[in-house]
């Protein structure tokens, strides 16, 4: 066999495997993949939330975001938000401490100043109430481990110029408020750049779109995020920069006492 030969069959092998290897994964191993997509060990950044209602009217606030993977394997995070404008949610914080835990719900709290009070997040109801009147829901503010839904791998498609797996994506726990969610997965990057909740009458309630996608620091970094609730065309936008990972911060400072102080 010549070279040209050689070098034909090695190209055709190696698609050949590609392709076999696509075919092979299912919605779960997908959805695996995505969670364990490299991050880091810490990350901070700066967040403009912008919170837009039905009629046009903006209102905009900005945080400081922090967050720490902890545990013996990595697996579980504590993350810390600090609101620093406007006036009156400014000194309002947010602390979460999410377990991959298979069944262990996650700690939330939300700290208050007008209140000077700190109000722990907690039930299945409490979790479905949207976080500081955006878009997002208490639950959207941590992560899931992946067996809590049943994923299924419907098809690849193209948006834009990039590749996406559609994974279906439906939860075990009947109390959910979402019937399923639809997660487009970017081939290349394995990051979701469209995610859309289905209600219990499986009807659209809410749509997510991730644009922005670049390497910071050698991780894959969504820079912007806009959630629109088709039933209230009401809309949050969140605009990330300063993003920075493995940052000197401890898991020791990510309690409640230091979210009442208003800064790490």
């Amino acid at each position: 066999m010549n070279l040209f030969k050689i070098i034909l069959f090695s190209l055709f092998s190696f698609f050949m495997s590609e392709t076999i290897y696509c075919q092979e994964l299912s919605g779960r191993d997908i959805m695996q993949k995505v969670k364990d997509r490299p991050d880091g060990d810490s990350r901070q950044s700066e967040m403009t939330m912008t919170l837009i209602n039905k009629r046009g009217r903006v209102r905009e606030r900005k945080v400081l975001s922090y967050s720490i993977d902890v545990g013996i394997d990595k697996k579980d995070k504590k993350s810390m938000m600090f609101f620093q404008y406007p006036g009156d949610v400014k000194g309002t914080s947010f602390l979460t401490w999410d377990y991959d835990e298979l069944g262990k719900d996650d700690d939330k709290w939300l700290y208050l100043p007008a209140m000077k009070k700190t109000r722990r997040i907690s039930g299945s109801s409490a979790k479905k109430n949207y976080f500081m009147g955006t878009d997002f829901t208490y639950d959207d503010m941590g992560s899931r481990n992946i067996d809590e839904d049943i994923h299924r791998l419907v098809k690849e498609e193209r948006i834009g110029s990039f590749m996406c797996w559609v994974i279906e994506s439906v939860s075990k726990d009947k109390r959910d408020i979402y019937k399923k969610k639809i997660s487009w997965i970017r081939e290349d990057c394995l990051v979701p750049i469209k995610v859309q909740y289905y209600d219990k009458l499986d009807k659209l309630h809410r749509e997510l779109k991730m644009s922005e996608i670049m390497k910071i620091s050698g991780f894959w970094t969504i820079h912007k995020m806009e959630m629109v609730n088709v039933q209230n065309n009401h809309k949050t936008v969140l605009s990330l920069k300063n993003v920075k990972y493995n940052t000197n911060l401890e898991p020791n400072v990510f309690t409640v006492s230091r979210m009442e102080k208003g800064s790490l």
